[in-house]
């Protein structure tokens, strides 16, 4: 299932600019530079970068910046892998989130410290500056401000990653895992998989428990947000067993204070409803009625937009049963009521009448399929409209299959047992579709065809059954 260009939303990587009066206050602060030299903490090259840059105005920095980037971002690095008191390590975290609100272009900078480091001469191996394993030491560090701050780096940093387009070569699923596991080549995996991964863990443990009872959710459902444009890190999600968090999240997000944490997890499950194995999960973690939620009562419309995108992709996999809990949930009601709107987004209307659409054309199908189902069970037959519906044939015969031909061997006891003459009549028109439909049903439901016509026979006491009979069997057997 392709992401359609209409409807791609993007993610704007972690907003930075709720931070700035934070990252004001940490950047008054005086870091003695000097004393990380003596320590032999930094080199004299890192210290002599770091104090033309700290405390400059935003033109020069960004003139620095230009001027030898990488050559700054491994300074900064150097004094997150060495140095361990936290104001400095904080420090150092808000200027680089500074420096990325200035110009989020920038992250690409911390994939050419390896570049700038070789040119440079450096003694330390590009593997203890890799900038993915520097954060990621940084998120088990017990400050929530260091935890948050190392999070949207990360993010920005795995967003500006130059492999994107590689594939993840150990997550169950993928063509290249398949690939690999047959001893086939499939091309260079992205060498950011396996910190993607660990990331990606730690964002699903804020999301079971937070270590931030405000502000762990918001900022792990941000990150997910932008990480799940792509399809490799969906895979991932759904291997570390994320998707089912989703929903009780989704369900929890009440009133206007919510809306963003609400539009970033719709988001979310926008972006997991193409990946099938993560559909399958969505599903079957009950999110179609916090969607449901979402569509009746959110006020901005890119909420509501992306909710109802879900629940289209939701509804494009009818194997999955989602419409059952759209309709509990009230969902055509819901979008009657919404079409009354006036909307500024006018794909919105589109949206709201398509679903609908769908919804009432499965909801049909599925209603009638349990609602025939539940009469045979009864045992008590009677002529309703789904016995004589050729459509209703067609769109079900394959349900008969369903645990070991249930159905189909509630008939066939029926015409043996019953002894009420429209059930008889019912159930022959019954086993006879099941027949012209699929000649082979009842020889695997375990009835001999033998067995099956003396049945048949001895159900033909009345001229009802005698009709239905002779029409459903080829007219041999009313003769008399």
């Amino acid at each position: 299932m392709a992401m359609p260009g209409v409807y791609a939303y993007t993610a704007t990587p972690l907003p930075l600019s709720d931070d700035g009066a934070e990252l004001a206050e940490i950047l008054s602060r005086d870091i003695p530079w000097e004393v990380y030299m003596t320590a032999r903490l930094i080199a004299d090259k890192d210290l002599q970068l770091i104090r033309r840059y700290d405390k400059r105005s935003e033109e020069l920095q960004a003139s620095l910046l230009d001027e030898s980037g990488p050559a700054y971002i491994e300074a900064f690095l150097t004094v997150l892998r060495n140095v361990t008191k936290e104001e400095t390590v904080q420090y150092i975290l808000a200027l680089l989130l500074q420096m990325l609100r200035a110009n989020p272009a920038r992250a690409k900078l911390f994939h050419q410290v390896g570049e700038a480091h070789a040119a440079a001469g450096g003694a330390a191996s590009q593997a203890e500056l890799n900038p993915y394993a520097v954060l990621l030491r940084l998120l088990q560090r017990a400050d929530w401000f260091t935890q948050e701050k190392s999070c949207k780096l990360l993010t920005r940093v795995i967003a500006a990653r130059p492999h994107r387009d590689a594939p993840f070569v150990h997550v169950a699923g993928s063509s290249a895992a398949a690939a690999a596991a047959n001893g086939a080549a499939s091309g260079p995996g992205d060498p950011a998989e396996p910190h993607i991964t660990s990331f990606v863990e730690w964002l699903c443990g804020q999301l079971r428990r937070p270590s931030n009872p405000a502000k762990s959710v918001p900022t792990a459902v941000s990150a997910l947000a932008v990480l799940l444009r792509d399809k490799a890190t969906r895979g991932l999600f759904t291997a570390a067993a994320g998707v089912g968090l989703l929903a009780p999240l989704l369900r929890s997000c009440t009133g206007p204070t919510s809306s963003q944490l609400a539009y970033e997890i719709c988001l979310c499950v926008w972006q997991l409803s193409y990946h099938k194995p993560a559909l399958q999960a969505l599903a079957s973690s009950g999110v179609s009625k916090g969607l449901v939620e979402v569509v009746r009562s959110a006020q901005k419309e890119k909420v509501v937009r992306v909710a109802l995108l879900s629940l289209r992709n939701l509804l494009g996999e009818p194997e999955l049963g989602a419409a059952s809990d759209m309709v509990e949930a009230g969902l055509p009601k819901v979008l009657a009521t919404r079409s009354l709107q006036s909307w500024g987004d006018e794909d919105i209307p589109e949206l709201l009448e398509s679903l609908a659409a769908a919804l009432k054309e499965q909801a049909v199908v599925l209603s009638s399929w349990e609602k025939y189902k539940k009469e045979v069970l009864s045992g008590n037959l009677d002529w309703s409209p789904m016995h004589s519906s050729e459509g209703f044939w067609r769109s079900h015969v394959d349900k008969f299959e369903d645990k070991d031909f249930q159905v189909l061997r509630v008939l066939l006891k029926l015409l043996e047992r019953s002894r009420e003459t429209r059930t008889l009549a019912v159930a022959c028109n019954d086993v006879g579709r099941c027949v012209s439909c699929d000649k082979g049903c009842v020889l695997r439901a375990g009835g001999g065809a033998a067995s099956c016509a003396q049945l048949l026979w001895i159900a033909a006491s009345s001229g009802e059954v005698r009709t239905q009979l002779g029409c459903r069997w080829g007219g041999t057997a009313g003769a008399e």
